[in-house]
């Protein structure tokens, strides 16, 4: 079993909880009532800020700062919330994710995401699992995303708005609305027009199941309802996804003739 490692420049609250196996590089802080679990690396000058709970085998670059003040101006420092992080992590250099605002919720990331450099999460986001947001890719406030999402760099997503599974986002665009599971989106004016299908193969959505994403693209392009769509999981999730509350409204979809536009 790896020994756990602490760098004596490093700063370790005594009310932290360590795991074993852990790595604290130099000048790194570990702040008060954060939990570490096992064989996570905080690398030099990263920052754990309080009421932060990490699982296992995260990674933290240097610079990183997780679970920071809100950037909100009305927001109470008093205000008793924090970040929960799920396991195999990683938060390359100048990432930032900061604490909930709302008293004993949690800002929270699930397993297998990969943040690039000074990527940014917002107070009150919920991300799934085994999303990558690419350089500088950016979520505000109370953002929700699904699992497998590819952000590309310099995409910001508006507060309030949803992300679904499987989505590719096109890098330097701003999203203002919902994004559809399962579609590439991008263009100026942003709208969806495809599937993602190399991210939809890579998941071994193939077949059956794919044709079937492919008529529901097709019907929800038209405006026709999916209820003759025989059900398979995706279906099954598109359909609930789409009576999910939403606060955003979703996009639409781009004209055929402007594909070749786009590619």
């Amino acid at each position: 079993m790896t020994t756990t490692r602490i760098h004596p420049t490093a700063i370790v609250a005594e009310s932290a909880e360590i795991g074993e196996g852990c790595q604290i590089g130099p000048y790194a802080i570990i702040d008060e009532h954060v939990t570490l679990g096992n064989n996570c690396q905080i690398d030099a000058h990263a920052v754990i800020e309080p009421f932060v709970s990490m699982g296992e085998q995260n990674r933290v670059h240097p610079h990183a700062v997780i679970g920071g003040l809100p950037q909100d101006l009305s927001f109470n420092q008093a205000t008793s919330s924090g970040v929960t992080i799920g396991n195999s992590n990683t938060f390359r250099e100048g990432v930032t994710i900061s604490r909930a605002t709302v008293e004993d919720q949690n800002t929270q990331i699930g397993d297998h995401c990969y943040f690039m450099n000074n990527a940014h999460v917002a107070h009150d986001c919920n991300v799934g699992d085994a999303n990558i947001f690419a350089t500088s890719a950016t979520l505000g406030g109370h953002v929700k995303v699904g699992d497998k999402v590819f952000f590309g760099g310099g995409a910001m997503v508006h507060q309030f708005c949803r992300v679904g599974s499987f989505a590719m986002i096109a890098g330097v665009i701003g999203i203002r609305k919902d994004v559809l599971p399962y579609m590439l989106i991008g263009g100026s004016p942003v709208r969806h027009y495809r599937l993602n299908t190399i991210g939809l193969r890579r998941a071994g959505i193939s077949g059956e199941r794919y044709k079937a994403l492919n008529q529901a693209f097709r019907c929800l392009k038209d405006n026709k309802p999916l209820s003759e769509i025989a059900g398979t999981p995706e279906i099954d999730h598109l359909k609930q996804w789409l009576t999910d509350d939403s606060k955003r409204g979703s996009y639409g979809f781009i004209d055929a003739k402007k594909l070749k536009d786009m590619e």
